[in-house]
């Protein structure tokens, strides 16, 4: 009987695609039962990118166990409230792909997905998309959007696929490693990821159904080796984003800006609303921490069942 640990590179249903990355030779494979029992509070006990063992024989390929993960991205979304969603596992960086514009941009729902890269540690990349269609007629609004991520410690990266704007520095930057590609439906992420290896076409699928077996063929989330190096993971339009395992009391941890200012508040803890003393509201006034950060942060607290 063949056995072996792989790497899931497509969610198709109950079904999946494994390879043994790096290299690029895809099986598919099922999941045994007891495995989905274990992780009762998630709707996908597997995710792309986890690490799995697997025994093959002339029945097919079982998924037998999952490997203890290295970091993994989750939400909880607005219509399901008890149970999480792993969108991917094992991520060396996080391509969060937004538009000021078709679509508008919103802060707090941005900003919640870098928390949650935080809390996961998982580096995370900001893509400005479609600069072609505004920078002409919002310089300011662009600059004021730099500023603030970029003050808080995440860089950004203007891109435009029609005129090639930050293609190659994405490219390089995705070289060697497992990458997760992310965003609102519309953002541009599909023509990003085809800008960055032509011969991929996300929309269509570059991984082939004919392999999987059963009914449910329709792909969720799926990686693609790129023919410049590395692998990109391409995650369906997110539309609620809902933290997961953070308490209230902790979620100041997880802006970069506001953990290195809690250093000098009067009081520990600090909820950095109201306390006499508070480093984060002073700095805030001062300008070093963005008033829209610091509105995310205030709106996390309050209501942390609204997602958007």
């Amino acid at each position: 009987m063949r056995s072996g640990e792989a790497t899931v590179v497509k969610n198709a249903g109950s079904h999946y695609l494994l390879s043994e990355l790096p290299a690029w030779d895809l099986f598919p494979a099922v999941l045994r039962g007891k495995i989905r029992l274990k992780e009762n509070v998630v709707t996908n006990p597997v995710a792309v990118g986890d690490r799995v063992r697997y025994q093959a024989d002339e029945d097919g390929c079982v998924i037998t166990d999952i490997l203890p993960r290295r970091n993994y991205l989750i939400r909880r979304s607005t219509n399901l409230s008890r149970q999480a969603h792993i969108i991917a596992a094992n991520i060396d960086r996080a391509y969060l792909i937004v538009s000021l514009y078709f679509p508008e941009v919103k802060l707090p729902f941005l900003d919640r997905i870098l928390v949650t890269c935080e809390l996961y540690g998982i580096p995370a990349t900001i893509v400005l998309s479609k600069t072609d269609l505004y920078r002409e007629l919002a310089p300011e609004e662009i600059a004021r959007f730099r500023s603030i991520y970029e003050k808080a410690g995440y860089p950004v990266i203007e891109a435009s696929v029609p005129e090639g704007t930050g293609i190659e520095e994405i490219r390089e930057s995705c070289r060697g490693r497992v990458n997760l590609f992310s965003g609102e439906s519309g953002v541009g992420k599909s023509s990003l990821i085809k800008a960055l290896d032509p011969t991929l076409d996300p929309k269509i699928g570059a991984i082939s159904t004919v392999h999987l077996q059963g009914k449910h063929t329709t792909s969720l989330y799926e990686m693609y080796p790129l023919c410049s190096g590395g692998f990109v993971i391409d995650s369906p339009g997110i539309r609620g984003f809902g933290l997961v395992d953070v308490e209230k009391e902790e979620i100041a941890r997880y802006f970069p800006e506001m953990l290195q200012a809690a250093e000098g508040c009067r009081f520990t803890p600090c909820t950095h609303t109201h306390e006499p003393g508070c480093a984060v509201k002073e700095a805030v006034d001062r300008g070093l921490i963005s008033p829209e950060r610091y509105g995310s942060y205030l709106g996390m607290l309050e209501e942390d069942k609204k997602f958007r």
